[in-house]
C-alpha cells in the first residue's frame, strides 16, 4: 500500500480525570502503553480518559502515553499515523474507523495482527452483532475492537425555533425545503454547515444520496455494483446543491462543533452531523436531549442506520503485545463501553449494553442500530482510501462551483481508478 510521507507534529495532552470503577482483570506487569487518536474535544477526551482510568486501575504500575492529534474526522492524525507506521514506529494501539476505508487498508498493508484468540477468550463473537463484525473482518480474521457506535444520518434541530414557527422535523426533502423557506424568510439560517475539513460536506452529501436512492442502491454504489454516472446520483447532487443555498456563507471556516453551536444558540435551525454532536450538546454545552436540542433521521433515511464506529487494533511491529491486548480487553468490555460512551455521546455496540445508562437520544439510536439496515459513509470507513481521496477532491470543487456533470464524472472516474468491489 502506497502512502505519502507527511511530516506533521501535533499532540494534545488529555486532561487527567479520576474515576472509581470495579476491577475485572488481574494486575499486569509494569510498562508503558501509547494510545494514538484524534480525540481532543472535551467530550471525547473525557471519554477516553475514563477508559485509561479503568485500565490503570486494573493493571497497576502501567503508565499511559496519550497522543492525540486534533483535526476533524482525524485528517491530521491519519497523516501523522501513516508517517509513523511507514517508519516502523507504531503506537501501542490507534483509533481508526471500521470498514474498507480505514481499518482494512492497514490490514491489507500487513500492519495489523488478527485478534481471533482475544475474541474467543473474551466471548466477543457472541456480544457484537455479525453486521458489525463484518466491518472489521478480513479473510476470516478479525482485526479491531469497536469501542462505540455512531449514527451518521442525524438531523439535529433547535426545538425552540421549530416550536415558534410551528414546524416539525422534516421527514422528506420536500418538507425540508418547505421548512427552510419559512426559516429563511424570518432571517434564520435554516441549515448550519461547517466544512473546514471537507468531510462534513461529504457526510451531508452521503445522507442526501442515501435518502434519494434508498439503502440497497446506496450499498450498490458503495460496493461498485452500480455506476455513479446515473440519473439517481445526479438527482441527489441537485438536491444537495439546493440545500447548500440554505446554509451559512462561512461554512468553509467553521469546524463541525461550531455548526452545532449555531443550532444550540438559535443562530441556525438545523444541522446534519453524526452522534458526536450529541456528546458536544450534552457534555460541552450541558443541554438536555429533547429540550436543548431535538433530532430525527435525515430526510428519507428513516429505517437505515449510517454506521460510524471507532475501533482499536493490534499493530504488527510492537516489541511487546501485552499492554495493548490488556487495553483492548478493557476497551471491549461491558464496563469499559458503558463508561466511555455516555461521556462521548455515543453508545456501546455490544448487544448486552445496558440502555439504562444512556439518555433518550442514545436509547433511540441503539434501537435503530439493532433493527435497521447498516450502511457506511464515505470518509468514515465507507470506501477505500483511493476512492475516498478522489471523492473528497471532487467534493471540494463541487461545493464551490455546483457543476453536477463535472462532479459526477469525477466521482465515476475515481470509482474506476479505485475499484470499490
Amino acid at each position: 500500500m502506497k502512502r505519502s510521507r507527511i511530516i506533521a507534529v501535533g499532540a494534545a495532552a488529555l486532561m487527567a480525570l479520576s474515576a472509581t470503577v470495579p476491577a475485572f482483570a488481574a494486575s499486569g506487569p509494569k510498562g508503558d502503553l501509547q494510545i494514538f487518536s484524534w480525540w481532543t474535544g472535551v467530550s471525547s477526551s473525557k471519554a477516553l480518559q475514563s477508559l485509561i482510568n479503568i485500565y490503570k486501575h486494573d493493571y497497576p504500575g502501567m503508565s499511559v502515553t496519550n497522543d492525540a492529534v486534533a483535526g476533524g474526522a482525524g485528517s491530521n492524525a491519519k497523516a501523522v499515523l501513516a508517517s509513523r507506521m511507514e517508519a516502523g514506529n507504531p503506537p501501542g494501539t490507534f483509533q481508526v474507523h471500521g470498514g474498507n476505508g480505514s481499518l482494512l487498508s492497514w490490514v491489507q498493508a500487513g500492519d495489523m495482527m488478527p485478534l481471533n484468540s482475544l475474541y474467543k477468550q473474551e466471548g466477543w463473537y457472541k456480544v457484537f452483532p455479525k453486521s458489525l463484525l463484518n466491518l472489521i473482518t478480513f479473510k476470516g480474521n478479525v482485526y479491531g475492537v469497536p469501542v462505540d457506535m455512531q449514527r451518521g444520518n442525524v438531523l439535529w434541530y433547535n426545538p425552540t425555533i421549530f416550536h415558534k414557527y410551528h414546524l416539525t422535523a422534516p421527514k422528506t426533502f420536500a418538507e425540508f425545503f418547505h421548512d427552510a423557506t419559512v426559516l429563511k424568510a424570518h432571517g434564520i439560517t435554516p441549515l448550519a454547515l461547517a466544512n473546514h475539513g471537507n468531510w462534513e460536506a461529504t457526510l451531508l452529501y452521503c445522507d442526501v444520496l442515501l435518502g434519494t436512492v434508498g439503502p440497497q442502491k446506496y450499498e450498490n454504489l458503495m460496493t461498485g455494483k452500480m455506476s455513479w454516472n446515473t440519473p439517481a446520483v445526479k438527482e441527489a447532487s441537485a438536491t444537495f446543491t439546493r440545500m447548500l443555498s440554505f446554509t451559512n456563507s462561512d461554512a468553509s471556516a467553521l469546524h463541525w462543533s461550531q455548526a452545532d453551536q449555531m443550532v444550540a444558540q438559535g443562530k441556525a435551525a438545523m444541522n446534519v452531523m453524526g452522534d458526536w454532536a450529541q456528546g458536544y450538546f450534552t457534555t460541552d454545552l450541558h443541554l438536555k436531549p429533547g429540550a436543548g436540542f431535538g433530532w430525527a433521521a435525515t430526510p428519507q433515511t428513516n429505517g437505515t442506520f449510517a454506521a460510524v464506529t471507532d475501533v482499536f487494533g493490534l499493530p504488527a511491529k510492537l516489541k511487546d503485545n501485552t499492554p495493548t491486548l490488556d487495553f483492548l480487553k478493557v476497551l471491549g468490555s461491558e464496563v469499559g463501553q458503558d463508561t466511555f460512551n455516555p461521556l462521548k455521546g455515543t453508545f456501546s455496540p455490544r448487544l448486552d449494553a445496558n440502555p439504562a445508562k444512556y439518555d433518550a437520544y442514545s436509547r433511540q439510536a441503539m434501537a435503530s442500530y439493532k433493527k435497521d439496515k447498516l450502511v457506511l459513509i464515505i470518509g468514515q470507513g465507507g470506501a477505500n482510501p483511493g476512492f475516498t481521496n478522489a471523492f473528497s477532491n471532487a467534493m471540494e470543487i463541487f461545493v464551490t462551483n455546483h457543476n453536477i456533470a463535472n462532479f459526477v464524472t469525477a466521482v465515476q472516474n475515481g470509482a474506476q481508478a479505485n475499484p470499490l468491489s
